[in-house]
């Protein structure tokens, strides 16, 4: 095991302190405009929710947004009639959540809170879900049951992350991939990345096992592949041509199937 465990939680949150301006700096023009639209778009390459429906109608559930940073996609989903809750590790991301609520005038419980140990009482949400949150730096052995546990039988647990193809080609050092195996495929629990971050993965039999153990059952993974974009060039071209041959990014789609005494 990785010897970022067990400091990786402290790690994180300072380190999101440090970005947070600069990460919502850089990323406004993608996710900013949802928050104002309601029209939410997954991931990376920003696949449309109105394609890939892995939600469906969230019009009065109580949902639970696991990092949420500065709660666009939250906001987004009060607009189209979902109650939700906001939690970030952040205390610097969740100050850009309330700015952004003085904006919209939409407002709604905000939580620091690591993904690992939330403060809710079992069965408190209908949906629980992270794009590109919590699940991609938080222990999963660990936010994974925490996950299942606050979510009532039959809610959704919906999750991006990095693909673990995708992580086995990045070198030591490197903050993209490559075309060859450069890291160990067994040893991706958590791992220290080259901006500072802890992040979180693990190999698919052991996501598939964590899941089964959660009372968790599997009804989609979606292995994304964005669209050919002519118009983008330099980084974000090359990435885009290695991200179109192979996955770069997945989506976890879950039902919890039973109660926590049963399992």
């Amino acid at each position: 095991m990785s010897d970022v465990v067990g400091t990786h939680v402290r790690t994180n949150r300072e380190r999101w302190n440090e970005i947070s301006d600069d990460y919502q700096r850089f990323n406004a023009p993608r996710i900013r405009g949802q928050a104002f639209t309601g029209d939410v778009a997954w991931g990376l390459w920003g696949l449309p929710e109105s394609e890939l429906n892995i939600f469906g109608d969230v019009a009065g559930l109580d949902v639970l947004e696991m990092g949420c940073g500065g709660s666009q996609w939250s906001t987004a989903l009060a607009r189209r009639g979902a109650n939700p809750v906001g939690l970030d590790l952040s205390e610097r991301q969740l100050q850009h959540s309330l700015r952004l609520q003085r904006e919209t005038g939409l407002t709604f419980p905000l939580v620091q809170a690591s993904a690992e140990e939330v403060p809710f009482a079992d069965g408190s949400f209908h949906i629980v879900f992270a794009d590109h949150g919590a699940f991609s730096f938080a222990d999963p052995l660990r936010a994974i049951p925490e996950a299942a546990r606050i979510l009532r039988v039959g809610g959704l647990l919906a999750f991006s992350h990095i693909s673990p193809l995708y992580e086995i080609t990045v070198e030591a050092g490197s903050d993209r991939a490559g075309r060859k195996l450069a890291r160990d495929y067994f040893d991706l629990r958590m791992f220290a990345d080259a901006d500072g971050l802890v992040s979180a993965n693990l190999p698919y039999g052991e996501w598939i096992g964590l899941f089964r153990s959660c009372g968790l059952a599997i009804e989609d993974l979606l292995e994304t592949r964005p669209k050919d974009d002519p118009a983008l060039s330099g980084r974000q071209r090359s990435d885009n041509e290695w991200a179109r041959r192979w996955p770069s990014e997945c989506i976890w789609r879950l039902r919890k199937t039973t109660s926590q005494g049963e399992r």
